[in-house]
């Protein structure tokens, strides 16, 4: 990836316990911060629940709008973990025992107790077809089907995850620069629509604070292209009153 076009992504967050509250969602933002690293946009993420249909139709859906879909949770060894099974459903494959997966599982229970069991051993299943990322950084390898990557929902071990698949993206990072200004949206609003107009290729945004004594709202400027949101953004200074702006970054 080392062209200028926008590539794309899609999370789907698996689980009922997101859903009711029982657990938050800590992964969304660390999914984002990675893409972005990457030159990847993260362009949506769905929650769903845990029913095979409703994450195959999801994943049918998101695979094939974006270059990448990613998956958190639902691939432990208990009852109610059924990615595997749905991601096969979505392909439209039989879910089978990886030989190399069992491999690993078997020499990692060989001497713990209780060795492997069924259940331990729902975690070698993949949809037929799936590739395993292997790592020596990590355990257990990563499935991969298509375009789609199998991933924990566990933050610490996606974040293991994530650092592993790095070697597999080349880095084309979106440059940040950051504004904060004393003055509401409705007061900078005609300069951001002016700065776009002379930059249409860069992305802004726009985060009001309310309460905060320091500053009113937060602009983002971002692009791919270094030199082009340096520009964007000194012409955006040039634009706010000086005692608008609090800081940049």
């Amino acid at each position: 990836m080392t062209d200028d076009r926008v590539w794309t992504a899609a999370l789907v967050v698996i689980g009922d316990e997101i859903l009711s509250g029982r657990t938050q969602d800590k992964n969304v933002a660390q999914v984002a911060e990675w893409l972005n690293q990457h030159g990847i946009r993260l362009a949506e993420v769905r929650i769903v629940p845990d029913e095979i249909g409703r994450i195959a139709e999801t994943v049918n859906e998101l695979r094939a709008a974006h270059d990448y879909l990613f998956t958190t949770g639902g691939i432990g060894p208990t009852h109610d973990d059924i990615t595997v099974d749905a991601m096969a459903e979505a392909f439209g494959v039989p879910v089978v025992v990886h030989p190399a997966a069992r491999r690993i599982l078997e020499d990692y229970y060989r001497d713990r107790p209780g060795g492997l069991t069924e259940a331990r051993l729902r975690m070698a299943r993949v949809p037929d077809g799936a590739e395993l990322i292997h790592d020596e950084r990590l355990g257990f390898p990563t499935i991969l089907c298509e375009n789609v990557y199998i991933l924990p929902g566990i933050p610490e071990i996606l974040e293991q995850k994530f650092q592993a698949l790095r070697d597999r993206f080349a880095v084309s990072p979106y440059f940040l620069r950051i504004v904060y200004t004393r003055e509401g949206e409705g007061a900078i609003a005609e300069h951001l629509n002016a700065t776009l107009a002379a930059f249409p290729e860069l992305l802004l945004g726009s985060y009001p604070k309310i309460g905060d004594p320091e500053y009113a709202v937060k602009l983002t400027l971002e692009s791919k292209d270094e030199g082009y949101v340096e520009r964007a953004l000194a012409h955006l200074l040039g634009l706010l009153p000086e005692e608008a702006v609090a800081r940049t970054e």
